[in-house]
């Protein structure tokens, strides 16, 4: 997967901000069937009341290939479903594939058959959440203290993966999502594996994305005060790979290459 960068608009002097394009959204129509509107990668977010922010909408982005830049950019995504009388919301490996048949593209997400919250997934409307911390906003008062961050929420009715070909598909996307080009080097999955792996799919038509970026927010009277404000950049970063123990062979480079990029 290709990393995309997110460009910053016009900004003042130490406070950037990000465009945003202001088009009016079509309203949902109510008599439609409740499955999600179609989406391309390029149409604008947000199509539904569910995925619409009712506050900070100033940090609302609407271009959906800053959605997919941000899934592609992070690492692990969080599932909530009711299960059974709790909800629970469970971290997850993930991967997205923007043509994929699914509304909008599909979001895969994958555990054991076993896995207590599968059956009430595909019984219902699950929300998959994903963030990146970008930074930690230190104010002169602990009401605008926050942080800078990139956020999406998708919501919608998963459907479980049944096509061996799309879910030998999604399964190496998934792992070339952690390392790209990974897949291809590694044993096919066994019949058994198989069998005791689900694969879901969630439509990224219904979705949301949120960023932060900049410094504190001042109230008047604020530059009056004493101490200090400002912002601690906060980064993803990985080590050099650590060598099984049973591995004689080197470190590939694809697998070099990757840490190089995380750090």
């Amino acid at each position: 997967m290709t990393t995309q960068q997110l460009t910053p608009g016009p900004a003042a002097p130490g406070r950037p901000q990000l465009t945003r394009n202001t088009s009016d959204l079509p309203a949902p129509d109510p008599a439609a069937s409740d499955q999600s509107p179609p989406a391309q990668p390029s149409a604008p977010l947000s199509p539904t009341d569910r995925t619409t922010p009712t506050r900070g909408r100033n940090r609302q982005v609407d271009e959906r290939d800053r959605l997919m830049a941000l899934l592609s950019d992070a690492l692990i995504a969080h599932l909530g479903v009711v299960a059974g009388a709790h909800p629970v919301v469970l971290p997850t490996a993930f991967a997205v594939d923007p043509a994929g048949p699914d509304a909008g593209g599909s979001l895969y997400l994958h555990g054991s058959v076993a896995a207590g919250w599968l059956a009430p997934a595909l019984e219902q409307d699950v929300c998959v959440t994903v963030t990146e911390l970008d930074g930690l906003v230190l104010a002169r008062t602990g009401f605008h203290h926050s942080m800078n961050y990139r956020s999406a929420v998708v919501i919608g009715r998963p459907r479980r993966v049944t096509d061996p070909g799309e879910r030998r598909r999604a399964l190496d996307l998934i792992v070339d999502h952690m390392v790209p080009g990974r897949a291809a080097t590694l044993r096919p999955a066994t019949r058994k594996e198989l069998a005791a792996t689900v694969v879901i799919a969630l439509p990224l038509a219904e979705a949301s994305m949120k960023q932060r970026a900049g410094g504190a927010t001042l109230e008047p009277g604020d530059l009056e005060l004493d101490g200090w404000a400002g912002v601690v950049p906060v980064r993803r970063t990985a080590s050099a790979p650590v060598t099984e123990d049973y591995v004689a062979d080197p470190v590939p480079e694809l697998v070099l290459r990757r840490a190089a990029e995380l750090s």
